[in-house]
């Protein structure tokens, strides 16, 4: 039996092998069905265009989301669900300066 410690310290080993791009057996990611990319969006308080840069698309790509035109398919999805989870988690990681916020 193991105890709650060696639980943990293998499920931190699985997320770090995750994060540097191996294969963890039984990983299942969950992204939500449906996205509210403009919702998601105003947590930043970022304008479109500063947001669109954040995540690395265009402005028109993301206005296309926003208006439930396109849904964002793949890496763009669970890059939102990571935003919505916590806003600020691209400058974060990337080390962006603060971009431009509406006014």
């Amino acid at each position: 039996m193991t105890s709650a410690f060696d639980d943990i310290m293998e499920g931190l080993a699985q997320a770090a092998r995750h994060a540097a791009g191996e294969e963890v057996p039984g990983l299942v990611v969950h992204v939500p069905a449906k996205l509210d990319v403009a919702a998601i969006r105003e947590k930043t308080n970022l304008s479109q265009p500063a947001f669109a840069r954040s995540i690395g698309v265009q402005t028109a790509t993301l206005r296309q989301w926003e208006q439930g035109r396109r849904d964002p398919t793949g890496p763009a999805r669970v890059l939102l669900a990571l935003v919505d989870k916590r806003p600020g988690i691209v400058g974060e990681v990337l080390g962006a300066p603060a971009a431009k916020r509406r006014a």
